[in-house]
């Protein structure tokens, strides 16, 4: 295989990810309208179209990096995200300014050092978006943390965030394997091999035990779904509801949103985890309803 078709096969492992990952957060946005609550428990479909937020908006950047740079070069990822920010799509408050101070010169350095009075964002922000990183390294779990790693201190340099972010890029990673994707208990025990021990680690450890239980509501209560939007009360559910549906797009969706919380971010990561696998892209008729992505998107890899 040449260079040039091994990145244009990294490249659409990322895009078919970044879709899915496109579908559960646009899709789960919508739960977030009360007048569709009655849908999520008879899982029916709301009205189109499905606008995506934040999560999909920072992911579509992590993969234009990816096809520039062949990886993670964090000046152009960080400029990527302000200069595509787009104040509406749900940013937090931290976030919307850190983006408009990168965009009028600042350094991002500082300004993501200085979240929170100096301890950095533990927050989801940096894990919704990385998935199509993942698929990206299929070959290579390792690197997909270490280049999860690298991107996460552009916006969240948290020890938990940073934890968060890898964990996703990890599992994305191995349900990628062009092999086929492993068993739910080796996705979970491969992730928590790949990542340091932290809040994250321990929840993801309790997801492995909590396999075999079927009450996503039971499980969530103890693993936390992203309420309180820090990476260790979402990360770990997310990834139990992936790993429980590796190859079924529509499973893991209804799975993860069935719980409530931070639903377009729990479905975006589980969305992006599962479309990772070659049976895990999203039903046609999902896709058809999701915004499209953005025309700034490259259609291809550097040089393809």
């Amino acid at each position: 295989m040449t260079a040039d078709s091994s990145s244009e096969r990294r490249f659409e492992r990322a895009l078919a990810s970044l879709r899915g990952l496109a579908v559960g957060d646009a899709l789960g946005s919508q739960f977030f309208v009360p007048a569709n609550y009655p849908l999520l428990k008879r899982r029916e479909l709301p009205p189109e179209p499905w606008q995506w937020t934040d999560d999909t908006e920072m992911a579509c950047s992590v993969l234009a990096v990816l096809a520039e740079h062949g990886r993670v070069d964090q000046d152009a990822l960080a400029l990527s995200f302000a200069h595509h920010h787009d104040f509406d799509r749900g940013y937090g408050p931290a976030v919307n300014r850190m983006l408009r101070l990168i965009r009028e010169g600042g350094d991002w350095r500082e300004l993501a050092a200085g979240l929170f009075k100096g301890q950095g964002s533990w927050g989801n922000g940096a894990a919704m978006r990385i998935a199509p990183l993942g698929a990206w390294y299929a070959d290579d779990p390792e690197q997909a943390t270490h280049q999860a790693e690298i991107s996460s201190y552009t916006t969240h340099q948290h020890r938990e965030a940073v934890v968060g972010c890898m964990a996703v890029a990890a599992a994305a990673a191995l349900a990628a394997d062009p092999a086929g994707p492993p068993k739910p208990e080796d996705l979970l025990d491969g992730v928590v091999a790949l990542v340091p021990r932290s809040a994250v680690g321990a929840g993801l450890r309790r997801a492995r035990d909590m396999l075999d239980y079927g009450d996503a509501a039971t499980v969530a209560a103890v693993l936390g779904s992203g309420r309180r939007t820090s990476a260790h009360d979402t990360v770990p559910f997310a990834l139990w509801s992936a790993a429980r549906s590796l190859g079924d797009f529509e499973q893991a969706f209804w799975t993860t949103a069935q719980v409530g919380g931070d639903v377009d971010t729990t479905c975006a990561i589980a969305g992006g985890v599962v479309a990772a696998t070659a049976a895990g892209v999203p039903p046609a008729e999902w896709a058809d309803r999701t915004e499209a992505l953005p025309d700034w998107l490259p259609t291809g890899p550097a040089g393809a």
